[in-house]
């Protein structure tokens, strides 16, 4: 059975909060063909977190694109951001 807990966090205005599937961070590609993986994807966010929405869809889509080069996309991608 899962285990679960709480956490608690102070949230401001103008904060961004994500939520993302395994798909973008399990994506094979880049120079050297492996996972893009958590850490990366994470430094990736907190990178365009001051861009508007619609230019983080936009980094987020090219930047998929260009890491995927022409590897076949592993997963369904799901990215879920929302500014306080």
């Amino acid at each position: 059975s899962a285990t679960f807990s709480n956490h608690e966090m102070a949230i401001y205005k103008g904060d961004s909060i994500y939520m993302f599937s395994d798909g973008f961070v399990d994506q094979f590609g880049g120079a050297s063909g492996k996972k893009l993986l958590s850490k990366n994807f994470k430094e990736l966010l907190a990178g365009i977190q001051n861009l508007s929405m619609n230019e983080q869809e936009k980094n987020l889509t090219e930047y998929f694109t260009k890491w995927k080069g022409e590897t076949m996309q592993v997963d369904d991608i799901l990215v879920l951001g929302i500014r306080l």
